[in-house]
């Protein structure tokens, strides 16, 4: 009776002190140079994070399904270009983490309005589901990169920051 009396105690401070223990994040944590501008290139299909003129990181990425030309309307399948902001997070995006660019500007919804059509939304950069990966321009309109890149770009981005994407 003594051992078991033991190993039950033993067990319930065990299990106490893990239920203590500080768990681990799901998140990666970056404590470097500030992020002050992402820039998308989307003839070169490359994502470039900047802290002023220096270039932090550099990825690779896909686009919507059709990739050429300024998204002007819901469903036309294109990424936009333009001046923007990330405006927002999802870190339980159904493609892994995604961060929100803050298209449409009013600029996009005159152009839009102008053709008759909904300007869309919903831009986002985001990972890839295992469906997608190797696939060329997959998305909607949005920017895609691997889930790992993603996780690094979530923690380095911050909501504010500008967002520069060209032709």
């Amino acid at each position: 009776m003594k051992i078991s009396r033991r190993f039950a105690t033993f067990g319930a401070l065990a299990a106490l002190t893990t239920a203590c223990a500080p768990q681990p994040s799901r998140f990666k944590i970056y404590t470097g140079p500030p992020v002050t501008r992402v820039q998308v290139f989307k003839a070169q299909r490359v994502l470039q994070l900047l802290s002023g003129n220096r270039m932090l990181a550099q990825y690779d990425m896909q686009m919507g399904f059709t990739p050429e030309g300024h998204k002007q309307f819901s469903g036309d399948g294109r990424t936009p270009e333009g001046a923007y902001r990330i405006d927002r997070r999802n870190p339980n995006s159904r493609f892994h983490l995604s961060i929100g660019i803050s298209y449409p500007n009013s600029r996009d919804i005159e152009v839009a309005q102008q053709m008759g059509q909904e300007p869309g939304g919903d831009i986002f950069i985001h990972g890839t589901p295992k469906e997608f990966l190797g696939k060329p321009d997959w998305t909607w309109g949005c920017i895609a990169v691997t889930n790992e890149e993603m996780e690094d770009i979530f923690a380095m981005v911050k909501n504010g920051t500008p967002i520069f994407i060209y032709t």
